[in-house]
């Protein structure tokens, strides 16, 4: 287990020549163009360990790394303090494990609590020097006063022989990685900074429901979550040919759990409603790619399909999806040669996904309170 996103890297790439406009909710400029690195740069920022080399067994199985800053927040010994204007989320827009997490943090107001800023990667010639500061000046966060996500982390955690990941908590304070866990942090947000929610938050993480959510989101994550990345990162063809089978039998099952219920628990959005829709609005625009032959589209399945955009016309979900992010491919050589480009570099500019998500999806009938999809505090 772990919290990085390698093919989203290749989504949100910078390049001199990006060009297209993305779909972006007023928070976030377009990347600044290449900066390039000098000696002294190239001497002290580690290179990202490859996944397909660090993170495989011997049978070509993809075995993701364990989150390394795992304290929880409260006033115990080893806690993180809960305090407002300490932390600065740092998330990637093509990063399912992160954007869960700044879908959480805009739905529960919590914008003025912890402070925002987003990764991407640049190119360097084939190296590789992890989630960099791409969208600000000099590619330098204004806050933290560094370029690459790596350098807190080595601050954080000297000689950290792994990849710096997202999201990461970082305590401004410090300059430090306070948490990654990302299987835990939208749960810290939920309960452990409730003091600050906005009035009339959505209650994603109801008491009396816990114990069947988390069971719901190891399974998410197991088959879901993590599962098209055991897809994607199989180096084995017995272990592709594994977590491809068990990736749609998931979906078959969430398919029919969906079949008479708006929401995975019901009439109202959960936390665990956020973990499956980061994955599916991934699905057909970014994950397939790499999937081989594709079993399934997400708009093969009607009930997941009108599921995900039911969702998507949330606001705050709306807000931190960025299809076109997301969904650029790149050939090996950056599509820069060759009479063949994906359908994504051909067309992805005239695809209308506010059209697309936005449609009718009827689920409001399968609701005992259709007008509204939260239950609040």
């Amino acid at each position: 287990m772990g919290t990085t996103c390698d093919l989203a890297a290749h989504y949100t790439q910078v390049t001199q020549k990006q060009t297209g406009k993305q779909i972006v909710d007023g928070k976030y400029p377009e990347p600044i163009s290449h900066v390039e690195l000098t000696a002294e740069d190239v001497k002290n920022i580690r290179k990202r360990p490859n996944v397909l080399v660090t993170e495989q067994d011997a049978n070509g199985n993809f075995i993701r790394q364990q989150n390394l800053f795992n304290n929880s927040f409260g006033t115990g010994k080893d806690q993180n303090p809960v305090e407002k204007g300490r932390y600065r989320l740092i998330w990637a827009k093509g990063c399912n494990w992160s954007n869960r997490v700044s879908i959480t943090r805009e739905l529960l107001g919590l914008e003025d609590i912890i402070s925002v800023n987003v990764v991407g990667r640049d190119d360097y010639d084939g190296e590789d020097y992890g989630w960099e500061f791409v969208f600000d000046e000099g590619h330098i966060d204004p806050v933290l006063g560094v370029r690459f996500l790596n350098q807190i982390y080595e601050k954080s955690y000297p000689g950290f022989p792994g990849r710096a990941t997202v999201p990461s908590l970082v305590d401004v304070t410090t300059g430090t990685v306070a948490n990654n866990d990302y299987h835990h942090l939208t749960n810290y947000l939920e309960v452990d900074f409730k003091e600050f929610h906005k009035p009339g938050a959505p209650e994603l993480y109801p008491e009396e429901l816990r114990d069947e959510i988390d069971r719901l989101n190891e399974w998410l994550f197991d088959n879901i979550n993590n599962g098209v990345y055991k897809i994607q990162f199989a180096t084995g063809y017995a272990a592709f040919r594994n977590a491809y089978d068990n990736f749609y039998a998931a979906m078959d099952i969430l398919e029919e759990r969906l079949s008479d219920r708006r929401f995975l628990f019901g009439d109202y959005v959960t936390d665990s409603d956020i973990r499956l829709y980061v994955t599916l609005a991934r699905l057909d625009t970014a994950y397939s790619q790499n999937f081989g032959p594709t079993k399934h589209r997400l708009v093969d399945y009607p009930n997941l399909w009108g599921y995900a955009r039911d969702l998507w016309q949330i606001p705050a979900f709306q807000n931190n999806t960025y299809f076109r992010d997301f969904s650029r491919s790149f050939r090996n050589d950056g599509g820069k040669s060759g009479a063949f480009k994906s359908f994504q570099e051909r067309f992805l500019d005239e695809i209308n996904f506010d059209e697309l998500w936005g449609s009718s999806h009827g689920r409001q009938r399968l609701s005992h309170d259709p007008a509204n999809k939260f239950r609040t505090e």
